[in-house]
């Protein structure tokens, strides 16, 4: 080896050594930047508007996440388009841990089979991090309706197809489409009445501008109790703590038409694995803290708080179940 050879031979071993000693603190930086989590404040995205119960239960898990973490955690509403407009701006956020969604069913499963400027894949782009809640529907009518049983509303459903009428929150939300999925399992058609947002369709039931309606039970287990409406049947696979004198679709002799209302929280696909398992745990924590458990409950809301793998696993049957419908019946976000 030539003088000139020895002395380049020395140089490139140094300029090797001095970047792998570069790349130490940022090999370091990662398990660090993961233990500390979180070191500013984490927003938490609600596609929808204030007060609705996926607002509440964002704010409600909000707190008790400030508390564990000690870094301001911050609500940031953003409806529009069903709740899809939110969802494409937390697809778009760094996934990092620091935006986080929660929302119901809708842009998880049903709005991606509705809408087709939907700006993400509901499968690939977010990561589901847990079912955190879910509650039932219940098939009301008014307390003044003749109708006192399921096979009532059959019974009319076929002997006048297409006239009695159901109210919904709108196109497309789960209690528009559990009627669907009611229709379809019965072979009767029934008229679809949309409304922006469950309270004016709750309050046109009440009034008996309508005829019946699948609402979410919290939203209207005050005027059940309270003698306005009655409850013929609930969606779940069970009876409702909450209505446990009221039978469930099953159980009055329709089979298939199982719905559950669901919230789950998600993140932007690719956080990092130990900041992923950290803000699973935390929400765990914060689901099953007992005021708050108890706070949902009340109004037959369950809490789930299951596994990231078990809520992508159902997300998986709720989209393929939801598409089914969607396209069997027809149905329209128009």
């Amino acid at each position: 080896m030539t003088v000139l050879t020895r002395r380049l031979a020395v140089k490139a071993g140094a300029a090797l050594g001095a970047t792998l000693l570069s790349l130490v603190p940022l090999l370091a930086a990662g398990p660090a930047r993961a233990e500390t989590f979180p070191d500013r404040p984490v927003t938490v995205v609600v596609p929808f508007p204030a007060g609705g119960s996926t607002d509440t239960l964002a704010r409600a898990m909000g707190a008790e996440l400030q508390k564990k973490w000690g870094q301001t955690v911050i609500v940031d509403n953003r409806p529009g388009a069903t709740g899809t407009l939110g969802t494409s701006q937390v697809k778009r956020a760094a996934p990092d841990g620091y935006t986080l969604l929660v929302s119901s069913l809708g842009p998880f499963v049903i709005a991606p089979h509705l809408l087709k400027a939907v700006q993400y894949d509901a499968l690939k782009d977010i990561d589901l991090l847990t079912v955190a809640v879910q509650a039932p529907n219940v098939l009301v009518v008014p307390a003044s309706s003749p109708l006192k049983t399921v096979k009532d509303v059959v019974d009319t459903l076929k002997k006048e197809p297409g006239k009695m009428t159901f109210a919904s929150s709108g196109n497309g939300s789960s209690d528009h489409l559990t009627a669907e999925l009611f229709w379809l399992q019965t072979g009767t058609t029934g008229l679809h009445v949309p409304y922006k947002g469950g309270a004016p369709a709750i309050s046109d039931l009440l009034g008996g501008q309508v005829e019946a309606s699948f609402q979410n039970v919290n939203a209207v287990l005050p005027h059940i109790l309270g003698g306005k409406l009655r409850a013929l049947a609930v969606t779940g696979d069970k009876r409702s703590a909450v209505l446990p004198n009221v039978p469930t679709l099953s159980e009055s002799g329709i089979k298939g038409a199982d719905v559950y209302s669901w919230q789950g929280v998600a993140a932007p696909k690719g956080l990092p694995p130990a900041v992923r398992a950290q803000i699973h745990q935390a929400l765990v924590a914060a689901l099953n803290e007992p005021s708050v458990k108890q706070k949902f409950s009340d109004i037959g809301i369950e809490t789930v708080a299951n596994t990231p793998e078990q809520a992508q696993a159902f997300q998986k049957t709720e989209y393929a179940r939801w598409k089914q419908v969607i396209e069997t019946r027809k149905i329209s976000a128009d």
